[in-house]
């Protein structure tokens, strides 16, 4: 299918000239999509979005994973409609943090407070934070299977992109593989009374071992620690009480974000209310700076995020989001084996929150055919760094997605017979967004 472009170059190389990396977050850069083929967004309705050339795309991983209600979804704008006309800032709290925070902990019956602000490295560095003050303890230790917690210094110092971070600072972060609780105690034991916390996402790509969820808390309180849960992906794509409620494991503290607000900027931290009182007016011991946020409070974003969980549990969207992304996987399962590519682009992840890789002829991933394959799909009319559903497609939606993977598989095939994608990408491959140099 052909499709111009010339709109979108003109507007990125103008984005660039103003903005550094020309977007305002690093993952949406024009480094991750194939050269000269890096759609600038126009609008978006539902799951589908529009670029200034005009060019009309299926949409997936919407906003990073934040939109999974799909673009301009009525009930969630007729509530930020409603609150915007009432104000969207004062100088006291708004009643609709209380309503906010009600919902949010109806949702969520496993945390018994919580704080709102604008995005999730707030949440997440507020909840270390808390946790050193809690333990008096210097050491965070997170994930190192995981692959973003924040953009603060104490996640950042860890990637090839920690220029400006002084390196003591790196020094009080550690780490902890997946699923290995053997690992992870040894870690513990090594550090003895140093460790504030653990942090992770409670599962990604597969469900935890069985017991792991269980005896990481376990193990983490056995040793004087917190369990944190990063819960921006996970909640409420994986339920609509986050991985807390489908697992069953109460962290001690826990981060939500993305789909929340459906879009809109807001991002939780929530948990235990002797440890959260610790940021309050009603603790004795010293007082944390917990999250302080001018806009924290903005009335519309948390009217957009008490009718998204509106919307989560009347319309049962979680299921829906599993009930897409498994007929997209087998779809796509489907039509990577006739082309016989089926070792070579693989769809994983829970059905909720997909992803592909791309692996070359020696079944390594490799940016090259993910380029190709990227390409092939805009070319198509399907734009995402993934496969991550939002519940506003269809199954027409779905059907048109895999007959679209159906023809990037035919080229992918030919690449992989010729031993070498580049006569496909059209230019330099895809990058990596944590990089140490451009």
């Amino acid at each position: 299918m052909t499709k111009s472009f010339g709109n979108s170059v003109a507007a990125n190389k103008r984005l660039q000239d103003l903005i550094p990396g020309g977007a305002h977050t690093y993952a949406k850069g024009e480094d991750q999509y194939p050269a000269d083929m890096a759609p600038v967004i126009d609008y978006g309705d539902g799951a589908h979005v529009w670029d200034v050339d005009g060019n009309e795309y299926i949409e997936y991983g919407s906003g990073l994973r934040a939109v999974s209600l799909g673009h301009r979804h009525p009930k969630v704008l007729e509530a930020v409609r409603r609150e915007i006309e009432r104000g969207s800032n004062f100088v006291r709290p708004s009643i609709i943090e209380l309503e906010a925070a009600e919902r949010f902990l109806t949702s969520v019956p496993t945390a018994e407070m919580v704080k709102f602000a604008k995005n999730g490295s707030d949440a997440t560095t507020a909840a270390v934070k808390l946790a050193r003050a809690v333990t008096g303890r210097p050491l965070i230790a997170l994930c190192s299977d995981h692959a973003f917690f924040s953009i603060d210094d104490w996640f950042i110092a860890r990637t090839p992109m920690s220029a400006g971070i002084p390196e003591e600072i790196g020094g009080l972060t550690v780490g902890f593989p997946y699923g290995d609780l053997a690992a992870t105690e040894e870690l513990l034991i090594r550090h003895e009374g140093q460790i504030a916390c653990l942090i992770l996402e409670a599962a990604t790509q597969h469900d935890p071992p069985a017991g792991y969820l269980e005896g990481l808390r376990d193990l983490a309180h056995r040793y004087g620690a917190l369990l944190i849960f990063d819960e921006m992906i996970t909640g409420f794509r994986f339920s609509a009480s986050g991985a807390q409620g489908l697992y069953g494991v109460t962290p001690d503290l826990s981060t939500f974000g993305k789909a929340l607000g459906n879009g809109f900027a807001v991002s939780a931290l929530a948990g235990r209310r002797e440890l959260m009182e610790r940021g309050g007016l009603r603790d004795s011991h010293e007082r944390v700076f917990l999250l302080s946020t001018t806009h924290g409070a903005e009335t519309h974003a948390l009217a957009a995020a008490i009718a998204t969980m509106n919307v989560y549990e009347s319309e049962g969207i979680a299921a829906r989001l599993h009930e897409l992304g498994n007929k997209l996987a087998a779809g796509v399962g489907e039509v990577a084996a006739a082309a016989g590519v089926q070792d070579h682009v693989v769809v994983r992840g829970r059905a909720s929150n997909l992803v592909f890789a791309t692996l070359d002829e020696n079944l390594a991933p490799s940016q090259p055919y993910r380029t190709l394959f990227l390409r092939e799909l805009i070319l198509g009319g399907v734009i995402g760094p993934s496969f991550v559903v939002s519940s506003a497609l269809t199954d027409a939606d779905i059907d048109r997605t895999v007959e679209v993977v159906a023809q990037a598989c035919a080229v992918y095939r030919q690449a992989l017979d010729a031993g070498d994608p580049t006569e496909w990408l059209g230019g330099r491959p895809v990058k990596p967004v944590l990089r140490r140099y451009v």
